[in-house]
């Protein structure tokens, strides 16, 4: 069986084929620019260059075409017909509460992920896009949704409600939702592997740090909190997202500017966060770098960053009462070890203790480390991720009838010999 996972950004679209009979991945790859000038797709299969392709790309549809034409492609492509694709798994990144885990797509169901786009407006459409387009080129193939959202629906009512007029959650679905639910839930069962636990035995708090970055408190293997909220824009600091902030600010600007809402969305959502503080960056490569050289700007979103991180620390060590390990993953937390350091630093009594020497030789994209200190009475794991393993075992559990919701389901990689590859 061959899987085609899809995650569909608003101008990127980022893919894997993995056959599942021999467990490996085929090819990967992403088209980028999308809608935008100079449009390419970067196309790699394993033990080969990359082979990188300029493509005038409008539209999502065509993003679709240039991919699997790719694919089909006789000296780069790596299958021969389009029919060796049985199941195509899609990133979807708001369900709302009505999908609580991964389903075949209907219409009744795309219609559900339709009517829950304007609460991640960002999102939704280009996921919504790419099912399309999928769906018209693929016609017989079975698509499968696969959504951020579902690892947190097991949160309680008094950690996801606000406190504003409860009416607004009943009229208008106002609550806290949490998002990049596949990482968070991949790390965990990891690092429950890593402890030699029963994920319903493990309590973390794992650390998604990426340009989106999310903070999840896991208790019993399962969502308990989690930093971003009714949208991806609330919780830690990120590359252009401003994170937590007084909402009175808003109106204030608000008069101040005479903004208006789409004004004010795009300011939170694009220029805020690290590229606010900084004016300039929101690589923390480029960050780091100007602060060696002495940015004072850059010095202080540094500081801010590490700062808030460490807050949802402490908050989420209060919320578990018990933590078993801190996790970091994703781009900048695996890669990242100054932005660790900057992290656990001063964090000794509350047992979290790392190993400077470990924290900086863990810089990897598919090796686990522990980079706690000996006497450390919390865990302290750096944990390269893998989303589109979680897409890929959903989509052939749901069409092999073996599949339940993420709470009751076992996957692959919590084998102790399970070994992730890079690819």
């Amino acid at each position: 069986m061959n899987i085609l996972a899809l995650n569909c950004g608003s101008s990127s679209i980022k893919y894997k084929v993995f056959n599942w009979e021999r467990k490996e991945s085929l090819g990967f790859g992403s088209v980028e620019r999308i809608g935008i000038m100079g449009s390419f797709i970067r196309h790699e299969r394993p033990g080969r260059e990359p082979h990188i392709v300029n493509h005038d790309c409008p539209n999502h549809e065509t993003a679709i075409k240039i991919l699997t034409n790719t694919l089909l492609d006789p000296n780069v492509g790596i299958i021969k017909d389009i029919s060796e694709i049985n199941a195509v798994g899609h990133r979807v990144v708001h369900g709302g509460e009505k999908f609580k885990s991964s389903v075949k797509i209907d219409a009744e169901v795309l219609d559900a992920i339709k009517a829950v786009q304007d609460l991640a407006p960002l999102h939704n459409p280009p996921n919504i896009a790419g099912i399309e387009a999928a769906q018209h080129l693929l016609p017989n193939v079975p698509q499968i949704a696969v959504f951020d959202t579902a690892f947190h629906q097991t949160m309680p009512e008094h950690a996801y409600l606000y406190a504003v007029p409860y009416e607004w959650y009943g009229m208008y679905g106002v609550r806290r939702y949490g998002f990049h639910g596949t990482s968070h839930l991949y790390v965990s069962r990891r690092a429950a592997v890593l402890l030699g636990k029963n994920p319903i035995d493990t309590n973390l708090i794992t650390m998604h740090i990426g340009n989106g970055a999310s903070v999840c408190a896991v208790k019993h293997g399962q969502s308990v909190d989690t930093s971003m909220g009714l949208t991806p824009l609330e919780g830690a600091v990120m590359g252009t997202r401003s994170g937590d902030l007084d909402p009175a600010i808003i109106l204030f600007m608000i008069e101040k500017e005479g903004f208006y809402a789409e004004q004010i969305d795009t300011i939170l959502n694009k220029k805020s966060g690290l590229l606010g503080i900084t004016g300039k960056y929101m690589d923390r490569r480029d960050i780091d770098k100007a602060a060696q050289e002495g940015d004072q700007r850059c010095k202080l979103a540094v500081e801010i960053e590490a700062y808030r991180l460490k807050k949802y620390i402490g908050s989420y060590y209060a919320a578990l009462g018990k933590v078993d390990a801190l996790v970091f993953t994703a781009g900048a937390g695996e890669l990242n070890w100054q932005l660790r350091e900057n992290v656990l630093t001063g964090l000794e009594d509350l047992g979290i203790k790392f190993d400077k020497i470990k924290n900086q030789m863990a810089i990897s994209r598919d090796k686990e480390t522990d980079i706690s200190a000996g006497d450390s009475r919390i865990k302290i794991f750096v944990i390269p991720t893998d989303e589109e393993r979680v897409f890929i075992e959903d989509v052939v559990a749901i069409l092999e009838g073996k599949y339940e919701t993420h709470t009751r389901f076992t996957y692959s990689f919590e084998d102790p010999g399970y070994k992730r590859k890079l690819a």
